[in-house]
C-alpha cells in the first residue's frame, strides 16, 4: 500500500494549509461564474452558505443576476446569505483584508499588496506662532503663522510607494455591522459627521528636532485665515468604491517626507483659530521612505 500521497496530505493538514473558502469574498460576479461553469444549484449554494461575501442585491441588480443565468434559488440563498450578516458576520469583518468590499471598522488605511494597515489618527493640541519678529517690525503688514505641532520626527506607518493607496471607511460603510453602535471615529462637531475625503487635506510635515509641524493658519493686517493654506495643500484623487468606502490616491508622486491627512480647519463658533476654541485638530499621519 503506498502512502505517499496520504501522508504529504497529513502534512498539509498539520501546516495548516489555507482555505480557499475562508480567503475569498463571493461578489455577484463570482456567483455568475460558478453558474456558468455549470456546477449546479446545490454546489453553488453550498459555496454561498459557505463563505463570506459582498453582494448587489438592489431590485436591479437582481433582474440582471437572472438575465445572466443565476437561477431563482441560487438569487434567494444570496438574500438569504446578506439577511443574515455574511457580509458583516465577524468572519467577514476584517482590520487588514487588502480586499476593500471587506468591511473594515471606520478609519484610514494604506493599502499594501497582501494587507491594509490602518493609520491610527495623532492628535494635534498644540499649536506654533512663526513669524512674529516680522509681523511685529513690520506693524502687521507681514504675515504671522500659526502651524499644528505633532510630536515625534516620523509617522508609524511608512511606505516605499510613491504614490501610495489609501481607503478612507466612513460609518455608513459599517452602519448595522455588528460592531458598529459604539462612538463613531468620525464626529466634527454636535451635529455633523464626517462623510467623504474632500473634507481632509493632504498635507506635508516639516521636521524639527522633536516633533512635525504644519501651516494651519496665518494672520497680518488684512485680517486672519484658518485652515490649511491652499498653496500647502497636496492634491490627491478619490473615488467611491461602495457606500462609505473611498479609494484615494495622490495625484502625483510625492517625495521622501512625512504626510498626514487633516480635517479641514475653519474658524467655527469659537475663540481659537481652529474653531470652537478647541485648539486641537486630528491628523492621520504617514511617511514615505524608499
Amino acid at each position: 500500500m503506498k502512502t505517499g500521497g496520504f501522508l504529504a496530505g497529513l502534512v498539509l493538514l498539520a501546516a495548516g494549509a489555507p482555505s480557499a473558502v475562508e480567503a475569498e469574498t463571493l461578489t455577484n460576479d463570482m456567483v455568475v461564474s460558478l453558474v456558468q461553469a455549470g456546477l449546479g444549484d446545490d454546489a453553488v449554494i453550498a459555496k454561498i452558505k459557505a463563505s463570506a461575501a459582498h453582494y448587489a442585491l438592489s431590485t436591479d441588480d437582481l433582474i440582471t443576476l437572472k438575465k445572466r443565468g443565476v437561477s431563482g434559488p441560487v438569487i434567494a440563498a444570496m438574500i438569504d446569505a446578506g439577511s443574515q450578516g455574511a457580509v458583516s458576520s465577524k468572519a467577514a469583518f476584517s482590520a487588514d483584508s487588502p480586499n476593500p468590499l471587506v468591511p473594515h471598522p471606520s478609519g484610514v488605511y494604506l493599502a499594501n499588496d497582501a494587507r491594509m494597515v490602518r493609520i491610527d489618527p495623532t492628535t494635534s493640541n498644540q499649536s506654533k506662532t512663526g513669524g512674529i519678529l516680522g509681523y511685529a517690525f513690520t506693524g502687521g503688514i507681514a504675515s504671522l503663522s500659526i502651524k499644528a505641532v505633532i510630536p515625534n520626527i516620523t509617522a508609524r506607518v511608512r511606505t516605499g510607494r510613491a504614490r501610495p493607496t489609501f481607503y478612507f471607511y466612513f460609518d455608513e460603510a459599517t452602519r448595522g455591522l455588528s460592531q458598529a453602535g459604539g462612538a463613531s471615529l468620525w464626529l466634527s462637531g454636535p451635529a455633523s459627521a464626517i462623510t467623504s475625503p474632500n473634507e481632509f487635506s493632504l498635507i506635508r510635515f516639516d521636521v524639527k528636532k522633536d516633533r512635525r509641524e504644519t501651516r494651519v493658519g496665518s494672520m497680518n493686517l488684512a485680517g486672519a485665515k484658518a485652515g490649511v493654506m491652499d498653496k500647502d495643500r497636496i492634491p490627491f484623487d478619490y473615488e467611491q468604491v461602495t457606500p462609505g468606502v473611498f479609494k484615494v490616491t495622490p495625484s502625483a508622486d510625492l517625495p521622501s517626507g512625512e504626510y498626514g491627512f487633516i480635517y479641514s480647519v475653519s474658524a467655527g463658533a469659537g475663540p481659537g483659530m481652529w474653531g470652537n476654541g478647541t485648539g486641537s485638530a486630528r491628523i492621520f499621519d504617514f511617511a514615505i521612505h524608499p
